[in-house]
């Protein structure tokens, strides 16, 4: 079940298109609705932080990217209450329009986090922009 439906948190992003937050904006990523998104500005890295208002055990996640505008070499970093680094491994996502899970490692799922951060150090833009439909998080 995807935790960010029933728990409080906040989101922070790298970049939104044209600092246009209210057509681009990170609040799209968890709306639901097929035709909103948040777009990410030109360059790499591009990042989505998400804090937990209570740490979490995470299982895993899943992306939907717009084709052409996916992360590619990516990576999910975990940190506790007090800031310290949890858990960090690679992910790499497909160039696909259809949502993507990607499932933690049992070592990681057994620490409750109260902070994710997503890297997409490339894209599979041109000019490195991140286009994402959806993003959920797995207890």
């Amino acid at each position: 079940m995807n935790i960010l439906a029933k728990i409080n948190y906040s989101c922070r992003v790298s970049s939104v298109l044209n600092k246009e937050v209210k057509q681009y904006g990170k609040q799209f990523m968890f709306d639901a609705q097929e035709d909103t998104s948040w777009s990410s500005d030109e360059g790499t890295p591009q990042w989505i932080i998400v804090s937990f208002d209570e740490p979490q055990n995470v299982s895993g996640f899943e992306f939907q990217f717009q084709g052409g505008f996916a992360g590619q070499k990516s990576e999910i970093i975990m940190y506790a209450a007090d800031g310290a680094q949890l858990h960090q491994d690679s992910f790499y996502p497909e160039d696909i329009n259809s949502p993507q899970r990607f499932q933690l490692k049992d070592t990681a799922r057994e620490k409750a986090c109260s902070k994710i951060k997503f890297v997409f150090e490339s894209s599979t833009d041109l000019f490195g922009r991140i286009i994402v439909y959806n993003l959920q998080v797995f207890s």
